[in-house]
């Protein structure tokens, strides 16, 4: 009975090919029908036009805008370049999408293998964060926005976080943390958002975050592909970036077309040293953003922030970080990207306190290798690096130029396995050469565990 049934279905799937291409020409000489008048709907009252509706199955969208891509997220409100790729993880559903990302690197670093001066040190250290975002369409305009990060720091790092050459912020049992890149806090992020379309070349938004991130200064180093591969933080991060953890934020913006302005009210406090708790909301300083994607290789942005008591051991000191960067991404063939940052950060506390910071990073992303570099310059002073009274009171010029290359051992389950090494050269200033040597060379070798390129 079974071979009589495989008969009969071959016969006729065999009937169908050859009658197929009969019929095909039987209906080119058929004279062409007329199609059938289509009944003319009225729309209902307060409808939104065509071109602005969303689909029950619709791409993944930016944070902040139903009408931008998702590849120009970056970190709280900042801008990324369209062309940029992620690495993440992606649920969909009709009306919300789910995104996960995070890092966990596994490495030996060793900040002065010649021993050039006496304060470098070397460790064992994994530094970590761990991300999760949902974007819900609410109506024909609205969309909301939960983020949620995570790091382990404090666990896998200590109360002093791990090595790194000149270095500097925050503190460890009431001393200045020199030398070293402090833990991140448990809760790294915590905040809502809501965008309301007025059109597609306009939106209005809202951000809260306990903890998030002001509009001010590029996007973080962890969210930068131009620093995917790079384990340490900048030298220049209380500069640039530090406030990607703030206690307390509440931003508005509005968006045209290309363009952005957005302003924040927030906590100039950094984070105490608990790395657990949730610290007092102060709502005592704001700044304000100015962002501007001219392409979608580049993403532009210019801001400033005025800051109350930003660190604990001086608490009397409040400052003015001003901030202006230029990122570029760039799409190469199949699974190949570059991209790269340019960032200058300056903090001001008063006429005598004035110190510039600036960082220029690249990486080339081939299919399984990687080669990245970053150059940085800091001015920092006599209290940042924790020095005694025989140094001068001054500023001083830090040059650090950091290479490294890396390579994907595998994949699985959409997690990509990178081994890599980078070497740190170090140019000191010749006062700092007794403590530092004249050039400190850093090294790294790591492993590191990362989502694989989402392909969207």
């Amino acid at each position: 009975m079974n071979a009589v049934r495989k008969y009969l279905s071959l016969l006729v799937a065999g009937m169908l090919a050859v009658m197929s291409p009969l019929m095909a020409q039987h209906d080119e000489h058929l004279p062409p029908r007329k199609p059938e008048p289509k009944p003319q709907l009225q729309p209902p009252k307060d409808t939104v036009p065509v071109h602005e509706m969303q689909h029950e199955h619709v791409m993944p969208s930016h944070a902040f805008s139903r009408n931008l891509p998702m590849n120009r997220n970056g970190s709280g409100t900042g801008w990324n370049p369209d062309a940029g790729p992620m690495y993440m993880w992606m649920k969909q559903t009709p009306n919300t999408d789910w995104m996960f990302h995070g890092s966990i690197f596994m490495r030996y670093t060793s900040q002065d293998i010649f021993s050039s001066g006496n304060r470098g040190s070397a460790a064992l250290s994994f530094p970590n964060w761990f991300m999760a975002m949902m974007n819900h369409r609410v109506g024909n305009r609205g969309l909301l926005n939960a983020t949620a990060m995570i790091s382990l720091d404090r666990l896998t790092e200590g109360g002093n976080g791990y090595p790194l050459l000149f270095q500097s912020g925050e503190t460890w049992q009431g001393k200045r943390l020199v030398d070293r890149q402090h833990p991140h806090d448990l809760f790294s992020g915590l905040s809502l958002g809501y965008t309301h379309m007025i059109s597609s070349d306009a939106d209005v938004f809202g951000y809260f975050g306990y903890p998030g991130e002001p509009a001010l200064g590029a996007v973080t180093f962890m969210h930068r592909v131009s620093a995917m591969n790079n384990p340490d933080a900048p030298l220049g991060h209380h500069w640039q970036d530090a406030t990607h953890i703030t206690f307390g934020i509440g931003t508005l913006g509005f968006r045209y077309r290309k363009l952005k302005l957005e302003g924040s009210i927030f906590t100039g406090r950094e984070p105490d040293e608990n790395r657990f708790d949730f610290d007092e909301p102060r709502f005592d300083s704001y700044s304000y953003r100015v962002s501007y994607n001219p392409a979608s290789e580049w993403a532009l942005q210019f801001s400033q922030g005025f800051i109350k008591s930003p660190e604990a051991i001086e608490p009397e000191e409040d400052l003015v970080r001003t901030s202006a960067s230029v990122l570029f991404a760039k799409q190469l063939p199949p699974g190949n990207h570059v991209s790269a940052a340019g960032i200058w950060g300056h903090n001001r506390k008063d006429a005598e306190h004035s110190e510039h910071s600036f960082l220029l990073e690249g990486n080339y992303q081939c299919t399984r290798n990687a080669f990245y570099s970053r150059y940085e310059y800091v001015q920092k002073s006599r209290e940042e690096l924790d020095l005694g009274n025989e140094y001068p009171h001054r500023n001083f010029n830090i040059h650090a130029l950091t290479a490294g290359v890396n390579r994907r051992l595998t994949s699985f389950s959409q997690i990509d396995f990178v081994a890599g090494t980078q070497f740190t050269l170090h140019g000191v200033d010749e006062a700092l050469r007794p403590l530092y040597g004249k050039f400190p060379i850093g090294f790294q070798l790591y492993l590191q565990l990362r989502p694989s390129l989402h392909k969207h």
